[in-house]
């Protein structure tokens, strides 16, 4: 979620940043401050990282579609910057990661977003992912 934040408020290409990112030193220097960086990522998990940031930016026109479409009355600009990150990443595991599941990408972005923005927000979260899960995939309802 840092690190699409980051792409969609800096404009920065994805390869760029993910490059610069996920190099040990970098992460080292935001552990100081950011204790989710205290440990490096296996293999695994930058896999992980990499496609996610990599198809956020790929996928970016169709994310920010569905959000508006299910923000309804709320155009992106106006959606608070973390929770449109939060969004994004969400939408595209939801789309694109089979292997997540989506009870849990939703209960994952839900609280993600508990640490960075306040209840009012985590609810407009968690309503928008809701109503495009059901909307687009009702036979998933009950999976978690």
């Amino acid at each position: 979620m840092h690190l699409v934040f980051e792409m969609t408020f800096t404009g920065t290409p994805a390869g760029e940043l993910l490059e610069r990112e996920l190099d040990q030193e970098n992460f080292a220097l935001r552990a100081e401050t950011e204790p989710l960086y205290g440990e490096f990522p296996d293999k695994g998990s930058l896999e992980y990282i990499t496609q996610v940031v990599a198809g956020v930016a790929e996928h970016s026109a169709e994310l920010e579609e569905i959000i508006s479409q299910y923000a309804r009355g709320w155009r992106l600009k106006r959606i608070d910057r973390v929770a449109a990150a939060i969004l994004r990443v969400c939408v595209y595991e939801i789309l694109y990661l089979p292997d997540v599941p989506n009870g849990a990408a939703i209960n994952e972005a839900v609280e993600i977003a508990k640490g960075y923005v306040d209840d009012d927000v985590v609810k407009f979260i968690n309503g928008i992912l809701g109503s495009f899960v059901r909307d687009r995939f009702p036979e998933t309802q009950g999976e978690g």
